[in-house]
């Protein structure tokens, strides 16, 4: 008897891609812009304790500027999708015959035969709920934000902004002579930068080494010119 063998198919797909990109902000922001805070103040300061206070300050304005930034974000997107779904709503009522059209013509571009679109479009007529849904989805590109969005998003943003920020800070806590906490603080960093783009990559099912070097790269670049501002300024 021949057995017969069913594999299942497991589809994996990526679907917390806006915590990622809140992530991202956070922690990219946190790790460059303290790092440059400290290296700046490193070479015209003799008290780690100086850079620390400056430090802790930057983190504690940049964690609430950036969640608020992510809240104001999210909330202007929720209210897009509110007011294009009230427009949609009141154009299924005055103009259902463009509606319609715009049905069909979706349909017609997948190469469905036009007995099948009457079909789909008379179907729609009858539930205006899901018509005004799939108009939203297939029409505007538009999906139904979720309610907490705005206040997971700030905190999120806020909380990785904090957590990148310690990580260049954390050398001035141990060493006590500014020089060589910010050669400490630069490797450190610029490890940080290439274990976060690198658990990035398995997250996003992107190459994980190739985010890596590019977050190192970008990071550092972007590190490496705000401490130069840093300095000229200082």
């Amino acid at each position: 008897m021949t057995r017969m063998h069913k594999h299942h198919h497991v589809e994996r797909h990526f679907t917390a891609s806006e915590l990622i990109r809140d992530i991202v902000i956070g922690m990219s922001d946190g790790l460059t812009v303290p790092f440059a805070l400290a290296a700046g103040l490193s070479g015209s300061v003799d008290s780690t304790t100086l850079i620390l206070a400056a430090g802790g300050a930057e983190i504690a304005a940049g964690s609430i500027a950036m969640g608020l930034g992510g809240y104001l974000a999210a909330r202007t997107d929720a209210e897009h999708y509110e007011t294009e779904f009230q427009r949609e709503q009141q154009e299924v009522i005055e103009v259902p015959e463009r509606e319609e059209e715009e049905v069909a013509h979706i349909f017609r571009q997948y190469g469905l035969e036009e007995p099948e679109v009457q079909s789909i479009v008379a179907t729609m007529r009858n539930h205006p709920d899901k018509w005004v849904d799939f108009m939203m989805r297939f029409e505007l590109g538009l999906e139904e934000p979720d309610p907490s969005r705005a206040r997971n998003s700030a905190l999120t943003i806020a909380i990785s902004y904090i957590v990148g920020g310690l990580i260049p800070l954390l050398p001035y806590l141990l060493i006590s002579r500014p020089a060589s906490a910010l050669t400490i603080s630069a490797v450190i960093t610029l490890i940080a930068l290439m274990i976060f783009g690198y658990v990035k990559g398995r997250f996003t099912g992107t190459a994980p080494w190739k985010n890596a070097f590019q977050t190192t790269i970008v990071g550092g670049l972007a590190a490496a010119a705000a401490f130069g501002l840093a300095r000229l300024i200082s």
